[in-house]
């Protein structure tokens, strides 16, 4: 399986970065893995709500030219659909089973994602309710992809 995942901005922090490093050596063992960012857009104070749709247009269009024609996309919303581990590891099981072999992740930036990148998303994953940095996203992201896979797998890590 080849999964990349589209990530609007930066990590700052080395210690994001050093757990992101982490997992995605971990996942190395059971999946092609790749990370791409795109820049994201500074956000004025008080910018009205025309200007931060346009804000999230351009991140969507970076966004967007990284995803493959063929990669069975899902976007990281606050609305989309909410799994337990094992309900996810089950997940990405049966979209591997039916041939999906390219899954593209996306976190938005600060602003959330435009609607021409959730048109794009076969689907939409929520992991809360709440709203958390995009930073750290990314670090409960790849950990739960490789919670994924030591489930899938068998292996001694989810309890």
């Amino acid at each position: 399986m080849n999964i990349t995942l589209v990530a609007v901005g930066k990590v700052r922090e080395k210690y994001f970065r050093d757990a992101i490093a982490e997992y995605q050596k971990r996942l190395s063992r059971y999946c092609r893995f790749d990370i791409v960012e795109v820049a994201d857009e500074k956000t004025p104070d008080g910018a009205s709500d025309a200007a931060e749709d346009k804000i999230k247009q351009k991140e969507a269009e970076r966004i967007l030219k990284n995803i493959r024609e063929d990669a069975y996309c899902i976007a990281l919303a606050i609305d989309g659909k909410k799994y337990d581990s094992v309900g996810l590891s089950k997940h990405f099981d049966a979209l591997a089973l039916s041939g999906k072999s390219n899954i593209a992740l996306v976190i938005g930036g600060s602003l959330g994602l435009h609607a021409n990148v959730l048109k794009r998303a076969d689907e939409t994953l929520s992991f809360s309710d709440m709203t958390f940095p995009h930073q750290l996203m990314r670090v409960i992201l790849l950990e739960q992809i490789y919670r994924c896979f030591r489930i899938s797998s068998n292996e001694p890590y989810h309890k």
